[in-house]
Order: structure tokens, then sequence, then C-alpha cells
């Protein structure tokens, strides 16, 4: 989407996801016809990298936070654990086999929690950059939060940015936000905001006491 609304002139070669409702979503917010696909069963030759003097390659990768995540069980990454959040190593697995054939993405993106550096983790973070290093790309990592960049969430994720050669790149500057939630919502009537009624005790409690403090306008 950032592609599209930058205006360039780029196509989606491929996308592997496992989950048929994420690419369900997928097709249905790029218009493409994209069926799941497991990462096991990817290989390098897959990606169609070809005449790299005419095109940029863009890798954009993650994998399933699950396992490093505060809010999930925290069985780790590690490679060849065989947890979910391990399948990032599917994807040097992949770029391995681009090496070979000489077939390297120019840029890769990655975005996840950023549990990914926890003191559990940063090892096997570590470990992955040292890898991205090894076969020729210099990265560059950040913690980025959404409300920093014009929208209004707390969301903080962990970027990693990898050009293929020596270059130099610096994370975008942050910008005043200017929006709130009332922003993304549609001018309702009455009848269809009660749908947004928020019906969890706890939540109503929070809002109780945030209106009596006098914090909630």
């Amino acid at each position: 989407m950032a592609l599209r609304n930058l205006g360039a002139d780029f196509e989606h070669y491929k996308v592997v996801e496992f989950d048929k409702y994420a690419m369900a979503s997928y097709n249905a917010i790029h218009g493409t016809n994209f069926e799941p696909t497991d990462i096991n069963d990817v290989k390098g030759v897959d990606m169609g990298i070809v005449d790299k003097s005419r095109f940029t390659y863009l890798l954009t990768y993650s994998f399933p936070c699950t396992d490093i995540s505060i809010a999930g069980r925290m069985a780790g990454m590690a490679e060849d654990s065989g947890t979910r959040s391990s399948l990032l190593w599917q994807v040097k697995r992949i770029l391995e086999e681009l090496k070979e054939t000489d077939s390297l993405p120019q840029i890769l993106l990655m975005e996840n929690v950023t549990a990914i550096h926890s003191d559990e983790n940063r090892p096997h973070f570590s470990k992955w950059l040292d890898f991205l290093n090894d076969i020729g790309y210099c990265s560059y990592s950040q913690d980025l939060n959404a409300a920093d960049y014009g929208v209004a969430q707390h969301r903080e994720r962990t970027f990693v940015l990898s050009i293929l050669g020596e270059y130099n790149y610096t994370f975008p500057h942050t910008m005043d936000l200017n929006k709130c939630m009332e922003n993304y919502f549609e001018d309702l009537t009455e009848e269809h905001a009660m749908q947004y009624v928020v019906k969890s005790e706890k939540a109503l409690e929070l809002l109780v006491k945030l209106d009596e403090k006098g914090e909630l306008k």
C-alpha cells in the first residue's frame, strides 16, 4: 500500500501466507488472487528473481510473533526449535538458495514485535542480523511507534531494513499527531453508533474511572 500511495510502478509477484483468511484479506485489499502457501514448501527459485539490472526486488518478510511476544507462550525463536516464531529461519534458507544463483533481492524489509530484541530473544535476533551481513546486506533496525507517524494508535514495532551492498539509510523523522479515533469513523446515526457500545465490564469500569477523574471527554 505504501508503494501504491507513492505512485511507484510495481507488481505483486508472490505472497507466501499459510492462513487462508489472511490470504483472502490480502487479495481483497490488493485485488490479487494468491493461494495460501506454506513457506516450508517454497524454494528460492520460486521468487522469480531475474534481470536485476532492470528491476528492483523488494522482499518483505516476518514470522508469527506468538512465541516471542509477552502475550504468547514465549517459547522462543531459536533456529531448528520447531516453534512458530522459528519460521524466520525458513527465510534464511530461501535467501541462501537465492545467493547460490546470484539472485538475492536488493531490499529486505521486516516488521515484528519489539520482543524480538528482548533479553531472551536478542541472541537469535543478533544471529539473524549477522547472517544478513554475511551474505552482503547492510541492515538498519529501529523501534517505531505508529503514533509518531500520524496514526492514532500506540503500536510499537521493530523494523529492519536491509539493502544489498554498501548503503546508508536513516529511518523517517517523526511527525505530530493530529488525528484521534473519531477521525476514522464515518458519520453515524445514533442507531448505528450503538454498534460501538462497549460491553466489557472491565472496559466500562475503566471508562467510569476516567470520567470521574475528568480525563474522559
